[in-house]
């Protein structure tokens, strides 16, 4: 295993900021990937490299256009979650092992799988929560507003992976543990309801 030196501590930097940005947007950071690598600024791991080709930036770039669009149609972003929070997991996991090259390959695809595939899902997940408690407040109204945060969170993210990989590692673990915060209390609340719910059943 290798010391867990400056490099290494940028490539996970790098990888693990392109999966946070997946999970609010999944095409965001692969079309960043691609960018990064079609230009020369972005060296990929071995096998990665159609990621940098043409097809590739055309595709990442598509993709990304139409979901952009689609997040800003109320209540079909709700309805297009259910896709995507398997596809940001995925993209995560893409994403972090093409830009991993500075370990060997099976800390790699651990770290891809394990840690830039949770990132995503955990990320995922926040903004699914969010978008459900907007679209029952607002009408889905509010929406607009949350696509447009969700959005410039992936650009922000995507952009600092590669000119402040250190930085946005500490901000990757800062967000994580503040969604997984989020997440326990609104799977604490919910428990707490529905034992309130069975308490008022069974005293009729």
């Amino acid at each position: 295993m290798p010391a867990l030196d400056l490099e290494v501590l940028v490539s996970l930097g790098t990888g693990l900021a392109l999966a946070a940005a997946a999970g609010f947007r999944v095409f965001v950071a692969l079309l960043v990937v691609s960018l990064a690598a079609r230009t020369g600024w972005l060296p990929l791991s071995t096998g990665f490299e159609w990621m940098g080709s043409t097809p590739a930036l055309i595709v990442f770039a598509t993709a990304t256009m139409l979901e952009i669009v689609a997040y800003y149609v109320p209540f079909f972003d709700n309805l297009l979650d259910t896709v995507a929070t398997p596809a940001a997991v995925v993209a995560g996991i893409v994403a972090s092992a093409s830009v991993l090259t500075d370990v060997p390959p099976w800390l790699r695809y651990s770290v891809a799988i394990i840690g830039a595939g949770g990132t995503a899902g955990i990320v995922q997940g926040s903004t699914v929560l969010l978008r459900l408690k907007s679209s029952a407040a607002t009408a889905g109204t509010g929406n607009i507003f949350l696509a447009s945060l969700e959005l410039l969170g992936s650009l922000v993210m995507s952009v600092a992976s590669l000119l402040l990989p250190l930085l946005a590692l500490f901000l990757v673990a800062g967000f994580l543990f503040f969604a997984m915060w989020r997440l326990a209390r609104f799977r604490h609340r919910r428990v707490a309801a529905l034992d309130s719910a069975n308490q008022v059943h069974q005293a009729r």
